[in-house]
């Protein structure tokens, strides 16, 4: 989470692959789904948005991204439970590469189709499916057993109205850029 090459990946690699797929946040209100200790805070900060939230359901994440920037807003949160959130409320919802740690990952997919405005947009990052599995069996990392997948992210984001508008497959990562109808 806090390592110098997860930093590397997100500010060299996953957020420029982001802005390439049309990641303009000037003047918008962020959420950033499973902030961790901030890093990511930190990068979409820098490109001016006019409110941003991170929210991580690790407590001792969010304490450590209040102390590096406190000048951003934190909140410890399930992704699963947006209620906090109005209906209609947020322009971009940033996910770099935790949906597939949540175990009711389709649960957050309905909260974030919720809280997205009409023709907001969301940005996901996530390895590919058979990779979390290779990587649990050799390094025993201990994502949940669930049904995340390429294949069924795609499909349940378009179930939800999340239309897809562009898709980038790296060898490790596959990046979404969806828009609400």
């Amino acid at each position: 989470m806090q390592s110098f090459w997860r930093k590397w990946g997100q500010k060299y690699f996953e957020l420029p692959l982001f802005q390439r797929m049309g990641l303009d946040i000037r003047g918008k209100d962020i959420l950033e789904i499973g902030c961790g200790s901030g890093y990511g805070a930190f990068l979409l900060n820098q490109l001016n948005p006019k409110s941003y939230i991170g929210l991580d359901l690790m407590e001792e994440q969010i304490k450590l991204a209040r102390e590096k920037y406190p000048h951003y807003q934190f909140i410890v949160q399930d992704a699963t439970d947006l209620s906090q959130f109005a209906e209609a409320s947020k322009d971009v919802i940033v996910i770099f590469g935790v949906l597939h740690h949540i175990t009711d990952w389709q649960k957050t997919i309905d909260e974030i189709a919720r809280v997205l405005k009409p023709n907001g947009s969301l940005f996901i990052e996530e390895p590919r499916g058979i990779d979390i599995k290779f990587f649990d069996f050799f390094f025993r990392w201990g994502h949940p057993d669930s049904d995340f997948g390429l294949k069924a992210l795609e499909t349940y984001l378009q179930s939800r109205g999340l239309n897809i508008t562009h898709k980038q497959w790296t060898p490790l990562l596959t990046i979404f850029h969806c828009q609400k109808a």
